[in-house]
Formats: C-alpha cells, structure tokens, sequence
C-alpha cells in the first residue's frame, strides 16, 4: 500500500509561491530523502507532511485517507536540534511518549500497561545501543547519544512515517557515521516509512531508497513570486534496497541512474 500521496500541492506565503505543482508517491517502506538548496521548501514540505503547514492547494493522503492538519501518533519527527526533554532521564525520554499518548489525562501510565512500556522502551535503547545510560540525563550525553535518544522517542509511538528534518547536520563525521547505521537498522527492524531532508548529498544516497531533487527552475528576482520550487529529479539509489511488508518486499520504482551521473542531475 502507498503510505504517502502528496496530489498537485502549492504552498504560498503572503503571495510569494514556495512550492509547485508537487506530485509524489511515497511507498510503504520507502527511505525517501529530498535534497536541494537552501530556500527551495524542502523543509516547508516536510512541515506539510508534519501538519504543522497547511497546503495552500492540493491534498495529502495517508494509506488513502487525508492526513490529519495537526501533528499525531501516526507520524515521529526529529530535528536537528536535540528534541530531548533534559529533566526527565533516558529511558522517561522514551516513555513519555506513549504515557501521553495512553494516558492523557495523568500523563503516566500504571501496571501491566506501564511494565509494557518500559519493557518496549527498553528495547528501542538496546537497538540504538543506549541500554546502559537509561538513567542519565541528556545533559550528560554526547552529541550522537542524544540524537540515538531522540530516535528511539520518536519510534517509541511506533509512527507509520518517521520525518527528519537535518537530523544528523550538526554531528561530526565520525559520530555522523555511526548514527546512520543505526538509523539504517532501525529504519530496516522497524519496517517505517522514512522522509529525510538533508543538505547532504553523500547522506542522502548513503541512507535512501530513493532521493527528490526540489528545484526552483526560475529563479530570476522578477519571477521569485510566481514561480515555486517543484520535484527537478527524482532518483531511485543504486544498488536498490528494500524492506519487506508481510513478507512482500517494499522499494522505489523511479528513474535509475548510475552513481556517475548522480551529483551532475542534482547540482
């Protein structure tokens, strides 16, 4: 089942056009991460998919019902600036989530529902290799620690499409390096669906299905105002990857291009 359609979608701030005529197929276990330069609306789309925007025109579908306009259970999201709430230790950082979202009115949760959560917490910190640090604080995290917390808080609420905005921006190499293999592991044991902004290309088709170039195609200052960003290239990575859906494999289908001719479509 295609888990994200996005049908002839603008955005418009105070007359100026951002975004054009976007239409997009995002399937089910897709790793999908959308490239281009700064100011051409790769996170105002993502805020779109969030519901933190609205579309001025056009529609999104979720597994073929329209996406709720406010953030919900059905989608996780990561910054990157560290989205770790610094007063509750590691493993609260991951419960609470599925406290309030279980327990609204006390925002806890008690017996076999909260031994349950801990016991999927707990899991979620072995996954992204956090199990002995469970009753830190984030202060007392590294970096890429609090970006690992930051994921598995994110999945905790087992979300059917996992947003990143510029997630692994601020780490350095080294660290960068071993957080995407744990987001590649976790993107495979979860079986999400995944839409990553980054600004880097290297990131983009290290970590992806499946990569969307957004383009502003006039970029003249006379024509700024009319004219938006919309999908320049859209590029299934090479060798493919996929994640299977009750046993059926899940994976991108758009053009296949060959590495060498990669950085010349996106530049």
């Amino acid at each position: 089942m295609t888990a994200v359609v996005l049908e002839n979608l603008w955005k418009e701030y105070a007359g100026q056009i951002v975004l054009e005529n976007i239409n997009l197929k995002i399937e089910s276990g897709s790793f999908v991460a959308l490239v281009g330069p700064s100011g051409c609306g790769k996170t105002t789309l993502l805020k779109m998919l969030l519901g933190e925007e609205r579309p001025t025109s056009g529609r999104i579908t979720l597994d073929g019902a329209p996406l709720k306009p406010e953030p919900d259970w059905d989608r996780g999201v990561v910054f990157q600036r560290y989205s770790v709430f610094p007063h509750l230790t590691v493993l609260g950082n991951v419960l609470v989530g599925r406290e309030f979202e279980q327990s609204r009115f006390w925002g806890r949760l008690f017996g076999a529902k909260r031994k349950t959560a801990i016991d999927d917490a707990r899991a979620l910190l072995r996954s992204v290799g956090l199990s002995e640090h469970e009753d830190k604080y984030p202060a007392s995290l590294s970096g890429g620690m609090q970006q690992r917390l930051a994921l598995a808080q994110a999945l905790m609420r087992k979300p059917k499409v996992l947003l990143l905005d510029e997630p692994f921006g601020a780490l350095d190499p080294g660290i960068r390096a071993e957080v995407h293999a744990v987001m590649t592991a976790l993107w495979i044991e979860q079986a999400i669906t995944v839409v990553m902004v980054t600004h880097d290309l290297s990131e983009a088709f290290r970590l992806g299905t499946r990569v969307i170039a957004l383009e502003r195609r006039r970029n003249r200052p006379e024509e700024k105002e009319r004219y938006g960003a919309t999908i320049a290239h859209d590029i299934a990575v090479w060798p493919p990857k996929s994640i299977k859906f009750n046993g059926a494999a899940s994976a991108a289908s758009p053009t296949l291009m060959a590495p060498q001719e990669v950085s010349a479509a996106v530049h």
